[in-house]
Formats: structure tokens, C-alpha cells, sequence
């Protein structure tokens, strides 16, 4: 993590860009759901692309099965002040197909997932992160349906909080550890109830572009009947350039409530 030294950035903001020779070493919040508390050197944007995501589910309670597309998902990160951020994630474009059980035809639906607006506010480490051995943020987000009815995103408002933390240990090795709790929309859409988020994520950095990372994540306290979800996942980046990254990975579900797999590749560009 590159570090600014004893330079006092608090003078940049959108309007009054970082200089480059000053800017922090590009982190991303993917390609794991673990995200960083690091946040974009202000004045700067950053985004953060799903380029393809593909979804085996498990049957739900009908025994129905559903192969979804992700083209696109994307967060742009926009640096406000040196410590924080405001960020915007969107799907442009998705497609569920339904497999559902005999004598139910195949259902498809497509069209434009919610938008999440998020803020991310560091507390420490974002500039002195190889001095302390860690760092922490925190990120208040609501999400907004812009289509009920076509089952890529949420159908209501939705809302929440979370926290990141990332220590740096020895030998190239860093673990990251995110919790959250979420007012999600009912199933009978009457009111809403509690779930939480726990990630944890380990890497390790082979050389200066390469990186690779395996993550355990649970979802608690979801009203499906099928319980809760816990799933693996590992993959890895490739730092093109200072502001390029390639990134793929996958996910396994290990609980009925969990997707089957989940492999995607992902492009990363700062400004």
C-alpha cells in the first residue's frame, strides 16, 4: 500500500484534484464481497466493472432452478475529500431465466437492476496504512428499485450500514473483514426485517501486479425457508497498469440457500 508520506492532503477535494505523485496505491472493493476501508484520493473516480457474472442457483421451496447473467455491474467511487468517498452501483443490464418445474414454462426476465448510493468514510490507515497495520471505514448505503417487476434488483428501498477493516500481516499476506446490518423488504413486502453480512478474505501478493485471495461470507438472518447463506469463494487480480486492474474469480454455496457458482470476470480503471 503506498503511503503519501508526511504530505497534508486534507487541502484536496473534488474541485481541487490530489496530485499524482501524492495519490494512494489503486485498491479496489472487488473482485471479493470483502471490500477495503481505503478510499478514492479525492477529486479522482474509479470504476469498478462486473464485465460478465454468471449464477447457477439452487431449487427454491418449488423446486425451481435459475441461471442468471450479469452484464456490467458496476461501482464508480468518486473522491470527495482524502478520507472520503461517494459511490454509485448499478447494473445496467441483467437476465434471470427461470427453470421451473414441469408443467410451469420457462421464465425469463431481464432489464436494469437497482442503484445503490453509498458513502464511504475511512477513520484510519487510508494514508499511513504500511505504518499502522491497519485501517477501518465506514459505509452507510441505501439501494433504489428502478423496476419492481423485472426481478434483477430490489422491488422496494432498502438500507443499511457497514464496516471494513484490513490488516496487514507478514510476509505479503493481508486479511480483510467486513460486517453489515441490512433492513431488507419482507417476503409478503408488509414491512422489512434485519439481515447481516460477515465476510472475511485472505490475500496474498506474489509479486507487485499479482494477487490472489479466498473468501468465506454469511448472510444471516434472511426469511428464506431454506435457511441461511454461507459460500466460499477465491480468485485473483492483475494490475495492468498504476490504474488497471483485471480481476476473476468464483463462489460455491455451501447451504441450500446459497447459489450453486458463481464465476465472473472483472475490469477496474481509475481517473
Amino acid at each position: 500500500m503506498a503511503t503519501a508520506g508526511d504530505d497534508d492532503k486534507s487541502q484536496y477535494n473534488l474541485f481541487n484534484p490530489t496530485p499524482r505523485r501524492l495519490m494512494r496505491e489503486m485498491t479496489t472493493d472487488r473482485p471479493d464481497i470483502t471490500e477495503v476501508p481505503f478510499t478514492v484520493d479525492a477529486g479522482h473516480v474509479q470504476f469498478e466493472s462486473t464485465l460478465f457474472g454468471y449464477t447457477r442457483t439452487r431449487p427454491d421451496v418449488d423446486g425451481a432452478e435459475s441461471d442468471v447473467f450479469e452484464f456490467a455491474y458496476t461501482n464508480v467511487r468518486i473522491g470527495l475529500t482524502n478520507d472520503v468517498e461517494l459511490s454509485l452501483v448499478w447494473q445496467p443490464y441483467g437476465i434471470v431465466n427461470t427453470n421451473a418445474v414441469d408443467p410451469e414454462p420457462t421464465q425469463k426476465q431481464s432489464g436494469v437492476g437497482s442503484v445503490d448510493i453509498r458513502g464511504k468514510i475511512n477513520l484510519w490507515g487510508n494514508d499511513d496504512f504500511e505504518k499502522v497495520g491497519s485501517a477501518f471505514a465506514v459505509l452507510p448505503v441505501i439501494t433504489l428499485p428502478t423496476d419492481a417487476d423485472n426481478g434483477i434488483g430490489t422491488a422496494a428501498v432498502e438500507g443499511g450500514v457497514a464496516v471494513f477493516l484490513s490488516l496487514a500481516l507478514p510476509a505479503g499476506f493481508g486479511l480483510g473483514l467486513n460486517a453489515g446490518t441490512f433492513a431488507i423488504e419482507d417476503y409478503d413486502t408488509t414491512g422489512y426485517h434485519a439481515e447481516y453480512l460477515a465476510t472475511a478474505s485472505g490475500s496474498y501478493e506474489w509479486t507487485d501486479k499479482f494477487a490472489t485471495y479466498a473468501e468465506i461470507v454469511a448472510i444471516l438472518g434472511m426469511q428464506d425457508p431454506r435457511g441461511d447463506i454461507l459460500q466460499l469463494g477465491a480468485g485473483w487480480t492483475y494490475a495492468l497498469t498504476d490504474d488497471v486492474q483485471l480481476d476473476g474469480g468464483i463462489n460455491f454455496g455451501l447451504t441450500d440457500a446459497s447459489d450453486r457458482y458463481n464465476p465472473f470476470l472483472g475490469l477496474s480503471m481509475r481517473f
